[in-house]
């Protein structure tokens, strides 16, 4: 009897062990049909963590630990990448066709539903489709197909019942700021649409002197260009900037460049950032009527300006033509000037 307890105890111990080791990695298995590549890797945002040999038959194994509990991506060449929610203790088997990659995968094991649960989202978001056709929606019609997406994704998530509570948190994050982003995206373009007034900057800097606002120019169509100096495309702009605004010379419309060349870009000074715009000026004898924002943002941020070049066509009662108007170098700009009562 003293024998069997002991014997007991032993595999208990042992098994305990074994229970307690497992949590401190990952364990990591599966198979990729119609796999060509040697290699995949498990990476965070920061770099490889473990690479891992891939049988001729496509079959993998191996452990792994995990520095933090995270999403990490999964893939076996730049263009095959799938993600993949690790924390260790998770006993994760990984399936599917490496030429249909991730929208095969079917993740089994424990912790299997998180992977299995961010693939669902991800598909859910391509359904999606191209977020400018919904802000193209009238009002009801976009208010309709926000609640049916809401519910999908709400469903999604629903659908999971063992999810890590980071991962859900994370989720529902994420699709607040989504839905916020399209909500207000979408009430902005409404605002900022043909024939709306449009926002105006006040007491800009003019490069001749003295300042401007968008109401020194009412009465006049209005062509903006928004750039700065350190601006590669707005750059290649100029010469076609320069050769419309001479062919439109005497037309009822102002040309007017507004410069967002700021101090974190010119040595942490606003001084060094307007001398920087005004020596640019200078140098590359720029026509029209030159501006400087300065440390004004607000006109860049009522047009939600989040990069540049953009140009903007205003109307001489200060109404916008168009918000997002062609580039000078594209042609459709002297088709859509020349539509004008210029």
């Amino acid at each position: 009897m003293k024998k069997l307890t002991l014997a007991l105890f032993t595999l208990l111990a042992i098994a305990s062990c074994t229970k307690e080791h497992s949590k401190e990695y990952v364990s990591l298995s599966g198979k990729l049909e119609n796999n060509t590549d040697s290699i995949l890797t498990i990476s965070s945002r920061t770099g490889i963590l473990k690479t891992i040999t891939i049988n001729k038959d496509g079959s993998f194994k191996d452990t792994l630990k995990v520095p933090k509990v995270d999403v990490y991506t999964f893939q076996t060449s730049a263009q095959k990448r799938a993600p993949l929610y690790l924390k260790n203790g998770f006993d994760i088997t990984v399936k599917g066709d490496s030429e249909e990659f991730m929208k095969s995968f079917k993740y089994s094991g424990a912790g299997s539903s998180n992977s299995n649960f961010i693939i669902a989202q991800l598909e859910q978001s391509e359904n999606i489709g191209n977020p400018a056709d919904l802000f193209a929606l009238d009002q009801e019609a976009f208010d309709t197909k926000m609640t049916s997406l809401k519910k999908d994704f709400d469903s999604i998530l629903s659908s999971y019942n063992d999810l890590d509570s980071s991962l859900v948190d994370m989720a529902t994050k994420q699709n607040t700021q989504m839905f916020e982003y399209f909500e207000k995206t979408y009430i902005s373009n409404k605002s900022m649409g043909k024939g709306n007034a449009s926002p105006k900057f006040e007491d800009y800097v003019d490069v001749k002197g003295g300042k401007k606002s968008l109401d020194s120019f009412k009465g006049k169509y209005v062509y903006i260009d928004v750039w700065a100096t350190w601006c590669g495309p707005c750059i290649r702009e100029i010469p076609s900037l320069k050769s419309i605004e001479k062919e439109f010379h005497n037309k009822n419309i102002e040309f007017i460049s507004i410069s967002t060349d700021e101090s974190r870009r010119s040595g942490g000074s606003w001084e060094a950032a307007e001398k920087k715009w005004r020596d640019f000026v200078k140098e590359k004898d720029l026509s029209g009527v030159q501006l400087w924002a300065g440390q004004d943002f607000s006109f860049q941020q009522a047009y939600q300006i989040s990069g540049i070049p953009r140009f903007i066509l205003i109307d001489p009662q200060g109404n916008i033509v168009e918000a997002n108007a062609p580039r000078p170098s594209d042609p459709r700009l002297k088709s859509l000037l020349e539509s004008l009562d210029i």
